[in-house]
């Protein structure tokens, strides 16, 4: 890896981990969910960096892809268990990073994940199989007495591009990708008191443009000119303040134009916590980007 590139995935992790930071505490009891997301994504902004994916507040049974619609309502409740995952990156450069906040009694079940999380980075060297990694992963929070989310994984990271090779399982498996020096992917373990497996919802808030197709609709030409500068990386709804989203957002979907994440969930009244850091392979280990210095 070249030091310019090293550096810049440095630099996004630095931005990443003091807002991820100080952002988890404007997560209390009776605050605006929509007020939260927004405040943190102008953070990005304002320290010269971008999003890489609209930030995601899931909460309690709810593990991943949640985000504000444009005049959400939500609240923070006393017991939430609040999964905050942030995304920067500089020219296309990504650190992705997530911690959770329990406005509960629940702090064994975030100790569950966020020791995963270490025991995982731990595990991480060349020659290193990702399954050994997932096994990390499973031992710390089985042995709290949760389950780890087998259909939910970390991912290797490049330019531009959030979801690449390797996949880094959160139960063990035989064998999986051999690491090398230089690899770039997240980590993010979720720990659940519920059934260890998530299905989709039928929220449906973050989409990203995933092919190039001549367009008929103009609402949806529209669409895909203010989403360009994206470069395929995912976007929210309410940024685009368009009418008829109803109509040309699964229009675009249905045509492959669009992929949508829909909100991913364990069984309704389960808790799900969440962490996560971006993490460069080296010769003896690995660099945490996403670690507060």
């Amino acid at each position: 890896m070249k030091d310019e590139i090293f550096d810049t995935y440095r630099n996004a992790g630095e931005i990443a981990a003091k807002i991820l930071h100080r952002s988890a505490r404007e997560i209390r009891e009776g605050v605006s969910y929509l007020d939260v997301v927004e405040s943190i994504e102008v953070q990005v902004r304002e320290e010269g960096a971008a999003l890489a994916f609209p930030l995601n507040l899931s909460l309690n049974e709810d593990a991943a892809h949640d985000t504000a619609s444009a005049g959400d309502v939500r609240v923070f409740s006393r017991g939430d268990v609040a999964k905050l995952d942030l995304g920067v990156h500089i020219d296309g450069y990504i650190a992705d990073t997530a911690t959770t906040i329990d406005l509960g009694n629940n702090s064994l079940l975030l100790e569950a994940s966020r020791q995963a999380l270490e025991a995982a980075i731990k595990a991480v060297r060349p020659g290193a199989t990702a399954g050994e990694i997932g096994g990390a992963v499973q031992k710390e929070i089985e042995d709290r007495g949760y389950r780890p989310i087998a259909n939910l994984t970390g991912h290797g990271l490049d330019q531009y591009i959030l979801h690449r090779p390797p996949t880094i399982p959160n139960v063990g498996v035989t064998g999986g990708v051999v690491l090398e020096e230089g690899m770039v992917f997240a980590i993010e373990p979720f720990a659940t008191t519920g059934s260890g497996h998530v299905g989709e919802k039928t929220r449906r808030e973050i989409y990203s443009q995933v092919s190039q197709k001549p367009v008929r609709i103009p609402a949806a030409r529209t669409i895909l000119k203010k989403v360009k500068d994206r470069h395929g990386l995912p976007f929210a709804r309410r940024w685009l303040n368009e009418k008829k989203l109803d109509i040309t957002l699964p229009a675009l979907v249905r045509s492959q134009v669009l992929h949508v994440y829909p909100v991913l969930s364990d069984i309704a009244g389960s808790l799900v916590s969440q962490h996560e850091h971006t993490v460069i392979v080296t010769s003896d280990g690995c660099i945490v980007t996403t670690r507060s210095r």
